[in-house]
């Protein structure tokens, strides 16, 4: 998508500190269309892992483009911590495209799940966002961005990760409530989800849960017989974070080659 110009465009990108996951293939791809990039990770085993990310994207566009800043975006310090960064880091005052990637999975049964394993999937899918919202709003200009990574899951039903489902479903809904709130406030915000259906990453491990997800899935795709790639996820996440996009918003957009489901 090369027309696709981000230049002087500030982005940050939650839950992208690993270099094979959705969240690192965004960071390139927006970098790559010209964006400053804030890479976003929570955990000390995770900071190998991102420096990789940083690396890989200073090996494509050059050295000021991108950070990487360890902060959890479902905690109020988190999410300040992050935007504090990239403004300072970058030398700026705006935030032009946030894309609200983290996510906590959680498998297995609702009868099964934790407490707080419940707990932390809602608080990165929902919590999160709204916190970063509200800790960048002040800085985001007119026709700013907010690309929400979903999932097909909150439409099918999976008994294999009902919590997690539940949590991707909750974020449609606040995508289009958000919508409408933010958009018609002056600053004409933009706010979209993507939804992948099944992509090669540490979101989907080799168990016995998630491979009966990803065969369900594969089963039902319409453009080809395949898995989905990061490059595939990143490339939708541009057109909503170009120019090309200023009527689109409140919409939950499926990135899945083609599963419906309801």
């Amino acid at each position: 998508m090369s027309e696709i110009y981000l230049k002087d465009k500030v982005s940050i990108v939650t839950g992208s500190g690993r270099e094979n996951g959705i969240g690192a293939g965004i960071a390139l791809a927006l970098a790559r269309a010209g964006s400053l990039v804030t890479v976003n990770y929570v955990s000390d085993s995770s900071a190998p892992r991102a420096a990789e990310v940083v690396s890989k994207i200073e090996g494509a566009v050059g050295k000021g483009k991108v950070i990487a800043v360890q902060a959890d975006v479902s905690t109020e310090d988190g999410a300040k911590r992050i935007v504090d960064e990239t403004l300072q880091n970058f030398g700026v005052d705006h935030i032009d495209i946030i894309v609200n990637n983290a996510s906590a999975v959680t498998m297995g049964g609702t009868l099964q799940s934790k407490a707080e394993d419940i707990m932390k999937t809602f608080q990165v899918a929902i919590v999160g966002p709204v916190l970063l919202l509200q800790a960048a709003y002040k800085y985001m200009p007119r026709q700013s961005r907010i690309i929400n990574i979903g999932s097909v899951a909150s439409k099918m039903g999976f008994v294999q990760m009902p919590v997690y489902a539940a949590a991707k479903a909750a974020m449609d809904q606040l995508t289009f409530t958000l919508s409408r709130e933010i958009g018609r406030d002056g600053k004409n915000i933009t706010v979209n989800t993507i939804s992948p259906g099944p992509v090669l990453t540490d979101s989907l491990p080799p168990v016995p849960e998630a491979e009966a997800v990803k065969e369900f899935l594969l089963d039902r795709t319409r453009a080809d017989d395949r898995i989905g790639t990061v490059e595939d996820i990143a490339d939708a996440v541009l057109l909503l974070a170009s120019e090309k996009s200023r009527w689109i918003t409140g919409q939950v957009i499926s990135a899945s080659g083609g599963i419906i489901g309801g």
